[in-house]
């Protein structure tokens, strides 16, 4: 589980919406709720990836809000650290930042790179910036699924066809999914379906 979150966050109990948005209000309407019923189910989820996010609701509200705090300056300072790692400059050519790998290919194949403008190094790198381009689609519409499905997996698993409903979202079939998620609870479906439509939106 996270322990926080930079986006957004939906929280549950047991199948039904409670609150969503910023992650300190959203904590208070839950810890609201818990006050009340001890044995209240809260499940709180990102509102983009569907990682659980794990709050620790003990003692006061002002105590939950300074443990969220705490942890967020601690994300925040991690955060800062790698980001000055990246930047700190080495030896060699520290503005491209290049680093230098082996590369395993057949003679046809550098004979072929070696003509190109700027010789193998600079055919390599337009290659693979070619390719990463061509997959951003794909990486966008299978990241929007793995999302989705993280959040069904975790809510719907009980509703009614849910598997059916599971396969026509795969298979990219918006309205199969839609009328067979109808039976879901209406707050589980609800978001369910704006997470689904989001795949099949990067899919289109």
């Amino acid at each position: 589980m996270n322990q926080i979150t930079p986006h957004q966050v939906i929280a549950f109990a047991g199948a039904k919406r409670i609150a969503s948005g910023q992650l300190e209000l959203v904590a208070l309407k839950a810890k609201e709720l818990i006050d009340r019923n001890d044995s209240a189910s809260i499940l709180i989820f990102d509102g983009l990836t569907s990682e659980q996010v794990e709050i620790d609701f003990r003692g006061s509200a002002e105590q939950v809000l300074q443990r969220l705090s705490a942890t967020e300056a601690v994300a925040a300072a991690a955060e800062t650290s790698v980001d000055a790692q990246e930047t700190a400059r080495g030896p060699g050519r520290p503005k491209l930042g290049v680093v230098g790998r082996e590369v395993t290919l057949l003679p046809r194949h550098w004979a072929w790179l070696n003509q190109q403008p700027g010789g193998a190094s600079v055919a390599l790198r337009k290659l693979v910036e070619d390719a990463k381009r061509r997959s951003e689609e794909r990486d966008q519409v299978r990241k929007a699924q793995e999302y989705a499905y993280r959040f069904m997996s975790a809510m719907a698993g009980n509703q009614p066809n849910f598997e059916e409903a599971t396969r026509a979202f795969f298979a990219g079939d918006q309205s199969r999914f839609e009328e067979l998620s109808e039976p879901w609870q209406i707050d589980i479906r609800d978001h369910a379906r704006t997470l689904a439509a989001r795949a099949f939106a990067s899919a289109e």
